[in-house]
């Protein structure tokens, strides 16, 4: 397809409303989906309900090969499939819903800054303790990941992904780091993320933004997940007021649009629970 006709297929969906049938495809919930997709997920679906636009989960053991990215979690909208929060938000911006439209230039590059240290340092992490700490690795990671495929595809899969991921960290210089270095830059992270915060509801004061979603899909995930060790959440818990901010956003994009939605047929995602 040619640059001219792809434009015009992107505002053609533009111009289409959000439909009700809308699904967003990750992995199996209960037994292979891991850390890192579940939090990037689960960002995505609290971007969505924040800008109030309904979604159906599909979980999916061939989600990542559904992907046009390779990536999970992506969205079926009419026609249109789009992988990743980044996109994801300039496709729903394109149908006039966005949460960052009242910014300002200065704000708005201060907001794409913290998203970049949020995927830069919290979900590296993530990546580097599923797969290149051994006891994860070998108790959680592979079994999980591999789980929906019989032998010996479930053993090549989990390998290959590993392989992926270390040769990842290697190039971007995270091989070399030890288990309590990760955990130190993720502290720094959320050190940074406090303060940005400070006793604001919300990173730019009253109203969410991508960056919010951001943060709280990773920040839930890490506390309600469980790991072969607590030092990764823990971290978290030092920061009342991210602790704080996660469960605003439970509570008021989760447990308030389910229970609004009880009365009739849910097009949202049932959301997670802090405890």
């Amino acid at each position: 397809m040619s640059l001219a006709a792809e434009a015009f297929v992107s505002q053609m969906a533009a111009a289409e409303p959000w439909p009700e049938n809308a699904t967003l495809y990750q992995p199996l919930r209960e037994h292979q989906i891991l850390l890192s997709d579940c939090a990037s997920s689960l960002a995505v679906q609290a971007y969505l309900r924040m800008c109030n636009l309904p979604v159906r989960v599909s979980c999916r053991a061939n989600a990542e090969y559904m992907s046009p990215s390779g990536k999970v979690p992506f969205i079926h909208v009419g026609n249109q499939v789009v992988s990743e929060l980044g996109p994801i938000v300039q496709f729903t911006k394109a149908k006039g819903h966005s949460l960052s439209d009242g910014l300002d230039d200065v704000q708005r590059a201060e907001m794409k800054a913290y998203m970049e240290l949020v995927n830069n340092m919290l979900l590296t992490a993530e990546l580097y303790i599923q797969w290149c700490d051994d006891t994860t690795s070998s108790e959680i990671s592979r079994p999980r990941y591999s789980s929906p495929y019989s032998w010996p595809l479930n053993h090549i899969l989990a390998y290959q992904k590993q392989w992926e991921v270390r040769r990842k960290m290697n190039a971007i210089g995270w091989a070399g780091k030890s288990l309590e270095q990760v955990y130190e830059d993720v502290s720094q992270c959320c050190q940074a993320l406090s303060q940005r915060l400070g006793t604001q509801p919300y990173f730019f004061n009253k109203q969410p933004t991508e960056l919010d979603a951001l943060v709280f899909g990773h920040l839930f995930t890490i506390l309600t997940t469980r790991l072969t060790s607590d030092e990764l959440s823990e971290k978290i818990k030092s920061y009342s007021n991210l602790l704080s901010f996660c469960r605003r956003i439970e509570q008021t994009y989760f447990e308030e649009q389910d229970r609004d939605s009880q009365s009739g047929a849910s097009h949202h995602s049932k959301g997670p629970s802090l405890i």
